[in-house]
């Protein structure tokens, strides 16, 4: 289980590089974890766990704030600050900001020297996992920048200032890139699959079909307000032809390397926000809450998640206002409920805080159940009830937090959660669903805001006007520098005002 660090901190090296501009210099050092001596099996986990390190860590904090799960207490005014105002220029900057672009593209490089290295090994498995993966990343990308490189990125000197392409084009050229990295996985000869170095699925093809599948059904809901409702029947014609369908109950797409109990070697999410190995807490859980709004969106529909997720304070949950710029006393670390996990819990797992070995989640069954839910309201299944599916997923995240199973039925039974009696069924899909990503995926959470506006979050307090939410990231100041032509092309980046593609 040690071998999957040792590798990870050969993908470090690759992780510093700009990927749009810039190849892999290769160490020629025999003995050292890097392209020319690692083997497939050696090189995919690492790559795994840099797509889930970037997925439930940098994206998932960002998304959370901007979704409206996470603020900060009295003592943590001054933290967070770029996120809290919306400050474009300062989250793209070189040396202090938040390097989602750079972190992916050099990501997106070790991927496709996988599927290079796959295609001169006729391992074709691992070419297809590649294949999916760049075309999770791809799609990412698309929801934080819009347009960006895609035919010309990952290759090198070949384009040194790859040429951008729009945003609409580089998702379906990702969604068609995954399609292709499924055929890939299936038609891979008996035998040359991956199997424990598979971290997410294990070596299975039939998870892989259906997670690729779902990544795709990610795609084709987010934009559904976008227009092009040929374009989506034709590929949902094609995932139904493919026959493997979807991630479904009791199937997560989460990743455990070996994860142990010791410093730097626990799951990341864990040791970032919860408690270090020697069990102190983190200056995270310290200074991070729930927002007020989170926990009223759970207590008014007596949600027997909120118990699971925060700590108790007389009785009830007290929350804090995002973008609070005052720090006042209501809002202190003592007068606020923190993040449950075990030490609060009885040494019982607490709904997102499990323990220091937990898996790290890319996408839960209860995402997928929510993303069926809503193609069949919206009549993309045929033959699906959108209810049943809607339950399923309530369901598969009261399992994931910890919740009694035989509280669903009082809880589905209440007005404001019963499929049946919503008078906007999408919108009642989208309220749970984001009652379900909470802490967990927060970057989904905040795409899902900005295509339906669902629910209705408060603004930031220290946003720069009123009306002023992030719509976007700004392209950073390493791409600016490296290909900023390009860049330039592409009109306003402002975080605030210039949507992406899919954004209505």
């Amino acid at each position: 289980m040690n071998s999957v660090f040792k590798i990870l901190t050969g993908l470090c090296a690759v992780m510093t590089i700009s990927s749009c501009s810039k190849f892999l210099d290769v160490n020629k050092n025999p003995n050292a974890p890097v392209n020319e001596n690692l083997p497939l099996s050696a090189k995919l986990p690492a790559a795994l766990v840099s797509s889930v390190n970037q997925e439930a860590g940098q994206l998932n904090q960002l998304g959370a704030f901007w979704a409206g799960y996470w603020g900060t207490t009295s003592e943590g005014v001054n933290l967070f600050f770029k996120e809290k105002n919306y400050d474009g220029p300062a989250i793209r900057h070189q040396r202090d900001g938040i390097p989602v672009w750079e972190n992916a593209y050099a990501t997106l490089l070790y991927y496709q020297l996988i599927r290079e290295q796959a295609v001169k090994e006729n391992a074709l498995f691992y070419a297809g996992v590649a294949k999916i993966m760049q075309g999770w990343h791809f799609l990412r990308l698309v929801d934080v920048y819009n347009n960006l490189p895609f035919d010309d990125a990952l290759q090198g000197t070949v384009h040194p200032r790859p040429r951008y392409e729009d945003g609409k084009a580089v998702y379906a050229k990702s969604v068609d890139l995954i399609t292709a990295g499924i055929n890939d996985v299936k038609n891979a000869l008996p035998g040359t699959e991956a199997k424990t170095d598979d971290v997410l699925f294990n070596g299975s093809r039939v998870s892989w079909a259906r997670f690729g599948n779902t990544i795709k059904l990610r795609a084709l809901v987010r934009q559904s307000e976008a227009g092009d409702a040929a374009y989506i029947t034709a590929e949902m014609a094609k995932i139904a032809a493919e026959g493997s369908g979807f991630l479904g109950a009791g199937e997560h797409a989460d990743v455990n390397p070996g994860y142990l109990v010791s410093a730097g070697k626990m799951n990341p999410f864990w040791e970032t926000y919860y408690r270090n190995v020697q069990g102190a807490a983190t200056g995270n859980l310290l200074d991070l809450r729930p927002t007020q709004y989170a926990v009223d969106q759970y207590a008014s529909r007596n949600d027997p998640r909120l118990p699971q997720l925060y700590v108790a304070l007389g009785g009830g949950y007290k929350g804090v206002l995002f973008g609070n710029p005052n720090a006042e006393e209501q809002y202190n670390r003592a007068n606020t409920s923190a993040f449950k996990g075990p030490v609060e819990n009885g040494n019982q797992p607490g709904a997102v805080f499990k323990s220091q070995v937990q898996a790290a989640m890319l996408m839960g069954s209860f995402e997928s159940l929510f993303l069926q839910a809503e193609a069949a309201q919206r009549g993309w299944l045929q033959g699906a009830s959108a209810q049943l599916l809607y339950e399923e997923a309530i369901r598969e995240s009261f399992k994931y937090m910890g919740v009694n199973g035989s509280l669903f039925s009082a809880y589905n039974s209440q007005p404001a959660v019963d499929f049946a009696q919503a008078a906007n069924k999408i919108a009642r899909i989208a309220e749970q669903k984001w009652l379900a990503l909470n802490s967990i995926s927060g970057i989904e959470a905040w795409a899902e805001y900005r295509r339906l506006g669902v629910p209705a979050i408060p603004n930031s307090l220290d946003a720069p006007a009123p009306d002023a939410r992030p719509l976007r990231l700004m392209y950073p100041e390493t791409e600016r520098q490296s290909n900023g032509e390009e860049a330039a092309k592409q009109g306003s980046d402002n975080i605030t005002t210039a949507p992406v593609w899919w954004d209505k």
